[in-house]
């Protein structure tokens, strides 16, 4: 079973991973154009989001987080960020473990919708997107590094 615990996006253990996540990003992504931007570690303090690292202490494999956004017409709003594994433990059912749990803790905190960004490139995470139950909408922020958007009802 996956370990999933929260951590500051500070730490050196969750800096490391999410400069992993952002360098195999910068490599594949199409013209050379990805803009890294590491989190702001107070969007995702407890009730304004989390972040999650997967796997044991010292070693971890991916992670995800949620930060809240302003509300929208339907009310509390969150949004799905960072959310990665090493391409070695993909095809394992972690991605939606730690998807599972973001969504859980955003109920916990009245969420009735969550939302996120994409690429057209990232076709798993597409897949898992969809199969949890996330439509496509419209754009809702102006991410440079995004094609697709998308939103799920809580």
């Amino acid at each position: 079973m996956l370990e999933l615990r929260p951590a500051s996006p500070a730490t050196a253990e969750s800096h490391a991973i999410l400069a992993e996540y952002f360098a195999l990003r910068a490599q594949e992504f199409p013209g050379g154009s990805y803009t890294t931007v590491f989190p702001r570690p107070e969007a995702f303090e407890a009730p304004a989001g989390v972040f999650l690292l997967a796997g044991p202490e010292g070693a971890p494999v991916g992670c995800g987080g949620i930060r809240r956004l302003e509300d929208s017409d339907a009310g509390v709003r969150y949004e799905v960020k960072h959310l990665f594994l090493k391409p070695e433990t993909r095809g394992q059912g972690w991605g939606r473990a730690i998807l599972g749990e973001l969504e859980r803790r955003a109920r916990e905190w009245d969420a009735v919708e969550l939302v996120l960004d994409t690429h057209h490139t990232l076709e798993a995470a597409g897949g898992l997107y969809a199969r949890s139950g996330f439509a496509r909408i419209d754009a809702y922020n102006d991410n440079q590094n995004a094609t697709r958007w998308y939103r799920k009802m809580l």
